[in-house]
């Protein structure tokens, strides 16, 4: 019923797959827990045991949780569990990452329609369906965002400044923001990558870094509190952030640190970038005070350095960027900018109504 963990192989670990062994399908995810000192697959036969790899950040990354919420109804359907219960513990296993429940609501839905016996396959082929749209996705903004910068900052031999981790670490392709710094690699443009720590947990350090030297990308690991100082040496071309959740209004929440970055941008003139999938867009929430911030425990910033024994530890794991701040936002169907209700409106409105 509970997880199990086997040691990955060598070479590229996708982050999430589906398998199906003699003993039944499981959901396989690359713990990001362990990264980078060991590649370890975590195994979930069950929605609680993928909901607990969700709430430790085993999973994580808004368009990955998407695709996890949908195989996770695929999971409870083929497995013969409770799939309405499956679908309302997942939706709601973390807040801020509006993907999440759109992928469980798709798979729902998807079961839902189907014929009687034809649940569970129906629920599995929409996740399948969603993991391609998502890669898909992500080759589609990388070529926007490549042709992006090249507008905003022309000569190419960017530096790059980025927060927390937007790889294929969160994604079912390549990535959203990271995605377009190694498009920019590709082609030889890419001068340097500066990777934030992204205190507390060091997705940064710990992940961006990781996927940076398997690209072989040039990059440097920067402490958050030291961005400041690479604005005001003229250091930073550009800086490229993903998504956890984007109200109507342009609003972004994401990886705590961001905001202050965009207040950096604005002040020195350096273009500020917003690169997400659509599905990340949240008509519903009209602008970044209706967007509900996921506060984590306090021991995740007490034990990073041992504080005395009682102290208070404020935690959120997302701030958020309002449009204002934002040069622009690149999704798959076309880049808003400047960043308003109206433009952003615009690009969604090319997004498959489901």
């Amino acid at each position: 019923m509970g997880d199990h963990l086997v040691e990955s192989g060598h070479g590229t670990v996708p982050a999430l797959r589906w398998e199906e062994p003699p003993d039944g399908p499981v959901l396989v995810l690359l713990d990001q827990t362990r990264l980078p000192q060991e590649e370890v697959e975590l195994a979930c036969t069950d929605v609680p045991a993928l909901v607990q790899a969700i709430r430790s950040l085993a999973v994580r990354g808004a368009p990955l949780l998407g695709l996890a919420g949908a195989y996770g109804i695929a999971l409870a359907a083929v497995r013969g569990y409770d799939v309405e219960d499956a679908a309302e513990v997942l939706a709601h296993a973390r807040p801020t990452a509006v993907n999440l429940g759109y992928g469980v609501r798709r798979a729902l839905a998807a079961y839902r329609s189907a014929v009687p016996g034809a649940g569970p396959a129906a629920a599995l082929a929409e996740a399948r369906a969603l993991h391609a749209e998502d890669a898909a996705a992500s080759t589609a903004m990388a070529a926007h965002g490549v042709r992006l910068l090249a507008e905003l900052a022309p000569g190419g031999g960017y530096r790059i400044l980025t927060h927390c981790n937007t790889g294929a670490l969160v994604s079912g392709g390549e990535g959203t923001a990271l995605g377009v710094v190694l498009a920019v690699h590709r082609e030889g443009e890419l001068r340097r990558l500066w990777v934030d720590e992204t205190r507390p947990l060091l997705q940064g350090a710990r992940l961006t870094a990781w996927e940076a030297a398997r690209a072989g990308m040039p990059y440097t690991l920067l402490a958050d509190n030291a961005a400041g100082s690479l604005f005001t040496a003229g250091e930073v071309d550009a800086v490229l952030i993903g998504a956890d959740r984007i109200a109507a209004d342009g609003s972004t929440a994401n990886k705590v640190g961001s905001y202050p970055l965009a207040v950096l941008a604005r002040y020195h003139g350096v273009p500020f970038v917003v690169v997400a999938p659509t599905t990340t867009v949240d008509p519903a929430t009209p602008d970044g005070a209706a967007i509900e911030v996921e506060h984590r425990p306090g021991s995740e910033v007490t034990d990073l350095a041992p504080s005395p024994l009682g102290t208070q530890a404020y935690n959120p794991a997302f701030d958020v960027t309002p449009p204002e701040l934002i040069t622009a936002i690149v999704t798959e169907h076309g880049v808003a900018s400047p960043v308003t209700a109206e433009s952003l409106a615009s690009v969604c409105a090319q997004q498959t109504v489901r």
